[in-house]
């Protein structure tokens, strides 16, 4: 093998990828690298869509208040928080699954439009709505705990 490497070094040689370092060489599965790499940009996607169902709620809430785009600061917003809304849920979903992303963004959306709806807007706060807002929140735990990334 000749002279040791102090340092583990990443040798992707034609007969296979290899890490090789101290006394020994250790042959890594090219399918562990791929997964290690999704589950670094899952961590990503998450938080992209997370932030995407946060525009989601700005700009249902922004329509409230465009009176049919007649106002032009508050369509401007509104359009811009769509705009940033889709664009986040499609960087989303180059790594989660399409059906859990959607269902996520949708959710985060109709939650936080149905909170906000009722801090700004006096909607209903009855039980049966805030029981059903929690399944929504349920179900979105659910698909975040339950989701496999795309590879």
């Amino acid at each position: 093998m000749g002279l040791q490497q102090p340092y583990a070094r990443y040798d992707g040689c034609a007969d296979g990828r290899k890490i090789i370092g101290g006394a020994a060489e250790h042959v890594v599965d090219p399918a562990a690298l791929r997964l290690a790499a999704v589950q670094i940009n899952m961590s990503t996607a998450w938080l992209y869509l997370f932030v995407a169902g946060c525009f989601e709620v700005v700009w249902a809430l922004g329509i409230k208040y465009t009176e049919g785009f007649s106002k032009p600061v508050a369509s401007v917003i509104t359009v811009a928080a769509m705009v940033a809304s889709v664009w986040l849920l499609a960087l989303a979903l180059k790594s989660i699954p399409v059906g859990t992303g959607y269902a996520v963004w949708v959710g985060i959306g109709a939650v936080g439009a149905a909170i906000g709806g009722v801090i700004l807007f006096g909607e209903s706060k009855s039980w049966p709505r805030i029981f059903c807002i929690l399944l929504i929140v349920s179900g979105v735990i659910g698909l975040k705990l339950f989701s496999e990334p795309d590879v």
